[in-house]
């Protein structure tokens, strides 16, 4: 049997791209990248990935911090100025508050930098267009793009390509094919302001408590409340 050619999987600890890992991890060889960038729940959020990144086995992992974005601020994930919306439904016409102004651009270009020097042959990220919160930057269109700048501003015999496994998935659908690669759920962090316990009510938080009911499992974690979804 050949060896696996190795991924780099960009994890961040949620739901999404857990399942994104455990997708990866059927194929390829992972190599685990975590972006800390002074998020409301960095500290939460490197946890996840480092109890994920043990259940796999991951022997290769990189940590960076792009503290960068947190001095950038216009989003409520890096501004305390700017309040996490509660209890409010995401409107398709209007881009939310949590959006961090091009955040996984520069995820990506740590990304593709760590993937050209250890030879990977593919990226995966866990962005998801539909039942998600409307941000910009998870749209299919935008990874086509991004694939056409990484052929252009890497080396010529340099070959890698980002996957996105997940993005045309519901986030119910996310959920059931985790349990079919039984994914560890219940390692992962999704809310976007508690770290002790999630706090049910975030936009974050509302939309994966309606994802488990939709794929009819219950959710593995803590919630400081759950209102009606």
């Amino acid at each position: 049997m050949s060896a696996k050619e190795k991924a780099v999987v960009l994890l961040s600890g949620g739901m999404d791209s857990c399942v994104t890992t455990a997708i990866a991890n059927e194929t390829h060889t992972l190599a685990l990248l975590h972006a800390s960038y002074g998020q409301r729940t960095e500290m939460r959020e490197r946890q996840a990935f480092e109890e994920i990144a043990e259940f796999y086995g991951a022997r290769e992992k990189l940590v960076v911090r792009l503290d960068a974005l947190r001095q950038i601020g216009g989003s409520a994930l890096t501004d305390e100025r700017i309040a996490v919306p509660e209890n409010c439904h995401a409107s398709i016409n209007k881009i939310p508050v949590t959006y961090v102004p091009f955040r996984n651009a520069h995820f990506l270009s740590v990304a593709v930098s760590w993937a050209e020097v250890i030879g990977a042959a593919a990226i995966f990220i866990g962005a998801v267009a539909e039942d998600s919160s409307g941000y910009p930057d998870c749209r299919p269109e935008y990874y086509r793009v991004f694939n056409e700048l990484v052929r252009e501003g890497t080396r010529p015999e340099t070959h890698i390509e980002i996957r996105t496994p997940v993005i045309h998935m519901r986030k119910s659908e996310i959920i059931r094919r985790g349990m079919e690669l039984k994914a560890p759920l219940e390692c992962t962090w999704s809310c976007y302001q508690g770290e002790e316990e999630a706090c049910g009510v975030c936009d974050s938080c509302r939309l994966r408590l309606r994802a488990f009911a939709e794929a009819g499992y219950t959710d593995p974690i803590a919630y400081r409340a759950q209102v009606a979804r």
